[in-house]
């Protein structure tokens, strides 16, 4: 009988609210269920990472100031604590999401033990590190640099595959393993999270996940739901990974005070998404969007910008309605679709729910992973 050994995997994210951090946090905690040994190496535990389970660790990176350095350094401290780690532990694979400055630190790492000593190095591209970053004349041939010194890279869309390609002329092989969002069994009812957010039996609720970040367009989510009509019909409901206070006056200007509510830095998600009757997600930019896969695991159906990866998400107007990116009239009249239909939004949302399991769950997206190891270990 042929046995598989079990990995040992370091794991260094952004460990705020965000897309990565929650992929990666899930993936650790995926990995260890499955046997491997995860050591999560980053200057705070992941807001996602559950404590005190098997074969799940972390490793806190300590950022020290000084005066010599105008700014406080991060690279130099985490490459340090990843050598530590992968010697001690004997880690077979350093997995970074994000290409700067964990790739970097990463390959820094490896440059500092034996040559048998070395673990291998995956790079996880989440967006802006591309999008963004990569444009940035300061940080595209670091990044460039990174990616080429890889291991592996791996994207969470084609889209940003095509993306890395062209904007930083990557000429190495991208894999694409997209995000997948496993829903925890929600703590309260969906009346007691209806009864606490005001919403009368009648009213639908219109949910919003994001990190508040410029390129999530909350300016236009607020003035998509300013166009919705009837006024009476919903509540809007954003969890805000970050800090709405820069947009309430906008909420004042709209005369929609009393359609939004906000709630900040929400862990458990699954509460509020099993009381939701639709999600409206506005962005001028995305890689995946894990937010729109997490409302789709409750057979929450969306109306969503179609840019970056979010059709390869939702594929066709059975999974979730589609409008042009900055489109606030088109938003609006898919959201009056939704909220007029009940039926339509029901066999939308179910639909939604299965390719959300089919296509982008744990069990269809870690076993790559795995694989993905195995291969860059030989």
């Amino acid at each position: 009988m042929i046995t598989t050994r079990a990995l040992k995997i370091g794991i260094t994210c952004y460990p705020s609210v965000g897309g990565s951090g929650i992929l990666a946090a899930a993936l650790g905690e995926e990995l260890a269920a499955r046997g491997h040994e995860v050591h999560f190496i980053s200057y705070e535990r992941p807001f996602r990472m559950p404590a005190n389970l098997p074969r799940l660790h972390f490793h806190p990176v300590v950022i020290n100031a000084y005066e010599l350095f105008k700014y406080p350094d991060y690279t130099l401290p985490l490459s340090v604590k990843m050598a530590e780690v992968a010697r001690d532990a004997g880690l077979d694979v350093l997995h970074v999401h994000y290409a700067v400055p964990h790739a970097t630190a990463a390959i820094l790492a490896r440059s500092m033990l034996p040559e048998g000593e070395q673990p291998r190095v995956v790079t996880t591209l989440h967006g802006t590190d591309t999008t963004l970053l990569g444009r940035d004349a300061g940080y595209g041939p670091a990044i460039r640099h990174a990616l080429m010194s890889s291991d592996a890279v791996t994207a969470v869309s084609g889209w940003l595959r095509d993306e890395t390609h062209r904007l930083l002329n990557v000429d190495r092989p991208i894999d694409v393993i997209h995000n997948f969002f496993e829903a925890k069994t929600p703590r309260r009812s969906r009346e007691d999270v209806r009864r606490e957010l005001g919403l009368r039996d009648e009213q639908a609720m219109i949910v919003h996940l994001s990190n508040m970040r410029p390129v999530k367009r909350i300016d236009l989510l607020l003035d998509t739901v300013a166009r919705v009509r009837p006024r009476e019909g919903f509540k809007l409901v954003i969890l805000a990974g970050g800090d709405f206070a820069p947009f309430t006056e906008h909420v004042k200007r709209l005369g929609i005070g009393d359609r939004v509510r906000v709630r900040e830095n929400v862990f458990e998600v699954e509460d509020y998404l099993q009381a939701a009757d639709l999600g409206l997600f506005t962005s001028e930019s995305e890689s995946f969007c894990l937010s729109l896969l997490e409302a789709m695991s409750f057979a929450c159906p969306s109306v969503a910008t179609a840019v970056g990866g979010i059709p390869e998400v939702i594929t066709s107007s059975e999974h979730g309605l589609l409008v042009p990116a900055g489109d606030a009239d088109g938003l609006a009249r898919g959201v009056e679709r939704l909220l007029q239909d009940p039926a339509y939004r029901f066999q939308l949302g179910r639909a939604a729910q299965l390719r959300a399991r089919e296509k982008f769950s744990a069990e269809a997206i870690v076993p790559r992973y795995e694989a993905l190891y195995r291969r860059v270990c030989g």
